[in-house]
């Protein structure tokens, strides 16, 4: 058994059956990305995005037992359990797993994939797109943004207008994301204001760039 076998093997026996469908498309969906971004680590993709929702199916309970354990810090006033799963998910796999498996890209991969956060590594950018866009997401917004990526990039001619395109591509993520969170009258995540803002500033200077040169 290599080590994509047995990790696959044991995050079946922690998620539902529709759980572990999305995990496999998010861990496919990874890999493709790493091979357009950034080949050398598109294995490595692979089992990220088999790790990312790994802790997804715990009750409540349990993910506030595993903050504890971890001493995982919590805004009480502003509990979103939504996102618990990103943060318990990266201890709970470094401590499954170890180290040399959950290594410091993977585990903020992890804790990164729901929320972005600005300055995010490429590595963290792709497994959060990856999560968004699978295959198997059919919600509209995953729909539309899958559609949108695509398109760009089916024109893009090299990295660096992939990476242009992969910016736009979070921007849009984010709008759609915070736009369904003010409609449904809940919290937006700190993480999510501040990724956005990053990036439009990062368009920006890259648009800057291009007419100066």
């Amino acid at each position: 058994m290599n080590e994509f076998e047995f990790i696959v093997d044991i995050i079946k026996k922690h998620q539902t059956e529709k759980r572990y469908t999305h995990t496999l498309g998010v861990s496919e969906e990874a890999y493709k990305l790493g091979k357009i971004f950034i080949p050398e680590k598109a294995d490595k993709l692979k089992i990220a995005g088999l790790l990312h929702d790994i802790t997804k199916d715990f009750s409540l309970e349990k993910q506030l037992s595993l903050c504890d354990e971890y001493r995982i810090t919590l805004d009480k006033d502003n509990l979103v359990p939504k996102l618990l799963h990103s943060k318990t998910g990266c201890e709970y796999a470094k401590r499954l797993f170890g180290s040399d498996i959950v290594d410091e890209e993977i585990y903020n991969a992890i804790l990164f994939h729901t929320t972005g956060r600005e300055n995010m590594t490429l590595f963290e950018s792709l497994v959060y797109l990856a999560d968004y866009i699978e295959p198997g997401r059919t919600f509209d917004d995953c729909v539309l943004l899958r559609d949108y990526f695509y398109e760009l990039l089916d024109g893009a001619e090299n990295l660096e207008a992939r990476k242009y395109i992969l910016i736009n591509t979070l921007i849009f993520s984010f709008n759609l994301t915070i736009q369904n969170l003010i409609d449904e009258g809940k919290s937006i995540d700190f993480d999510t204001i501040r990724a956005r803002n990053y990036y439009l500033k990062l368009k920006k200077e890259s648009e800057r760039g291009t007419l100066n040169e």
